[in-house]
């Protein structure tokens, strides 16, 4: 196609980039040019994508009208690539904080951890919906309320329950009551006992199916993946859960093979939101959201390669948090997006996801033989409301990018939280934000297509619609385009940096929209919706191409009682900071109860 060849975009020095608010760039918006299909309209696609010439021919047109071409692929830039955002490790001297050692054991972690909860449970709002917290569990186990056997078997019971007519909540691809009631059982024991592991012993834990977990294979929201790559062991971030007592519960639902936004799997049903289940749970760690949404888990695990713990977890009204890249290790994680994707947390609350945190965070020993291993700050959540002098950095024209109910919410949030703790909001301008969108599509493609290499044809025939249009998309990029998409990643990184240089964190909504609704004719092929993809993910690019850390906490609803998400996105090794700020968020918010919720502590 080099026929076709056009100059591209020429990209000013950044020492030149003004980034204040009165900046002359361009805030160029998502320029989505593909029909939504499903059923016959995929499969016609399908085969035009997949014959030799149509399909290079159609596919180099959608690159142009996407402007792929004129922003990636025909670009003249001074950056050198950048292909890992691995950041050394910078001891910024965070406020309220405790640095805990990254050599102690996952229990001794959870400890520390619980030691910077508030000594009483935060400024609970009058007539705000609260989820059963890892504490609550704790509680209920140590004064004999209930027994962690007890909880198993009403979650086995939810569970079974949500999986039929009329529900079809479509949580989990995968559950072992046996090994369920296993764990609760021995877990029981040593409650009985007086000898709880930590206060996650007993605790029910999710795991997206993107993630080793025994005994369950990994199947990637695939019918096929798992008789190709067999699962041997737990992933570390499950290993060190379970030497923590917490009672892994099964696999949840995900969007086939990570590669869409709104977690409608063709061979495993869609995950529904226990908002609304006639809408999406977002994706592609939607069954970790939404389980956890529904009260059937206090915390989960998910993977974040392009705002997919944190996407999920705003529609579904719950805390999503992605730390820092490589801040927890990725062994044992399907290899799907080797620089982008990060395991996340999905939870009820932020003090539980700090929990979650701390148990699972610290690189393995052998993986960092030589020099220092990072330091883990946890915030002294106590200490939240005495945080002064904090700056939250706001680009206008991009943070209102977004339908008019999340933009009203996000916006009275933001206002609240300045006008309750004194904090101040700077006006920036964060140039390029979709170009960075577009090299982050082509890197999260191009690295998914790498990963599965022939195992995609020779398994063709078993992708559900949507995946397979994905994966032809990602096939086409060039190594040329890969290349300008790492130099514009070392570009983005140097501007995000000078912001940060000024502020504290950059807050923005989560996503663009609130979940939409499941339509019956995506059911057996999944569905391509690239124009609501895009708003879905329009503010979680940074997170993941840049390797920076970022949290998205519930802060309000839409006219349909929808939720709503507000993020923080932090400098690297940052996330004691946006743990505190999404507390602070939290405790000024009012929370209502999803209409699929389930009370595994009633007695």
């Amino acid at each position: 196609m080099g026929l076709f060849k056009a100059k591209g975009t020429v990209y000013k020095a950044v020492k030149d980039v003004d980034l204040g608010p009165y900046s002359t760039e361009h805030y160029l918006q998502a320029n989505v040019k593909a029909p939504r299909m499903t059923g016959i309209l995929i499969k016609i696609f399908i085969a035009i994508l997949e014959c030799p010439i149509l399909g290079t021919l159609l596919l180099y047109i959608l690159k142009g009208n996407n402007l792929i071409h004129d922003l990636v692929t025909n670009v003249d830039l001074q950056e050198s690539p950048l292909f890992v955002p691995l950041h050394d490790f910078e001891d910024r001297k965070e406020k309220e904080v405790k640095c805990i050692d990254s050599s102690s054991s996952p229990p001794e972690k959870v400890q520390l951890a619980i030691d910077c909860l508030p000594k009483s449970s935060s400024e609970e709002q009058e007539n705000s919906f609260s989820r059963w917290t890892i504490m609550d569990y704790y509680k209920a186990y140590s004064s004999g309320n209930t027994t962690p056997s007890m909880v198993a078997e009403k979650f086995i019971a939810a569970v079974n329950e949500s999986v039929k007519p009329p529900l079809q909540m479509g949580f989990f691809i995968d559950y072992n009551t046996d090994d369920i009631l296993r764990q609760a059982n021995e877990s029981t024991l040593r409650h009985k006992a007086g000898e709880p592991i930590s206060v996650l012993d007993g605790v029910p834990v999710a795991i997206k199916d993107e993630i080793d977990c025994l005994p369950y294979p990994t199947t990637g929201g695939t019918k096929w993946l798992h008789k190709e790559r067999p699962c041997e062991d737990d992933a570390c971030c499950v290993k060190r859960l379970r030497l923590c007592g917490a009672i892994i519960v099964g696999k949840t639902n995900m969007h086939e093979l990570g590669s869409g936004t709104s977690g409608i799997n063709p061979h495993y049903g869609p995950a529904r939101n226990p908002y609304d289940k006639n809408k999406i749970a977002g994706g592609s760690s939607s069954g970790s959201a939404a389980v956890v949404s529904a009260g059937l888990c206090p915390v989960a695990l998910g993977v974040d390669g392009g705002g997919s713990v944190r996407m999920p977890a705003a529609l579904c009204g719950v805390v999503g948090l992605k730390p820092t890249f490589a801040r927890i290790p990725h062994a044992g994680v399907l290899p799907l997006n080797w620089t982008v994707g990060m395991v996340g947390i999905l939870a009820g609350t932020v003090e539980d996801a700090m929990i979650v945190y701390a148990a699972i965070s610290g690189e393995i020993p052998s993986d960092k033989p030589s020099g220092t291993p990072s330091k883990i700050n946890l915030p002294l959540l106590s200490m939240t409301k005495s945080l002064s002098g904090i700056k939250l950095a706001k680009y206008g024209k991009w943070f209102d990018d977004c339908s008019d109910d999340v933009k009203l919410c996000c916006s009275q949030a933001l206002l609240k939280l300045q006008n309750h703790y004194n904090w101040k909001t700077l006006d920036v301008t964060i140039p390029e934000i979709e170009v960075m969108r577009l090299a982050h599509y082509t890197t999260i493609g191009s690295e998914c297509s790498a990963s599965l290499g022939s195992l995609r044809e020779k398994n063709i025939a078993e992708f559900g619609g949507d995946a397979r249009v994905a994966l032809s998309i990602y096939s086409s990029f060039s190594s040329l385009e890969y290349l300008n998409a790492q130099r514009i990643r070392n570009r983005q990184l140097q501007l995000h940096m000078k912001i940060f240089a000024e502020a504290d964190v950059i807050v923005s909504p989560t996503t663009g929209v609130t979940a939409y609704a499941i339509q019956d004719d995506a059911l057996k092929t999944g569905e391509l919706d690239y124009i609501n993809g895009a708003a879905l993910v329009r503010y979680s690019i940074a997170g993941n191409f840049l390797g920076f850390p970022a949290v998205t906490v519930p802060v309000g609803y839409d006219k349909l009682g929808l939720p709503i998400g507000l993020q923080f996105i932090g400098r690297p090794y940052s996330e004691a900071t946006l743990i505190h700020l999404a507390f602070a968020m939290q405790a000024i918010c009012l929370y209502k109860k999803p209409g699929q919720y389930y009370d595994l502590l009633r007695r």
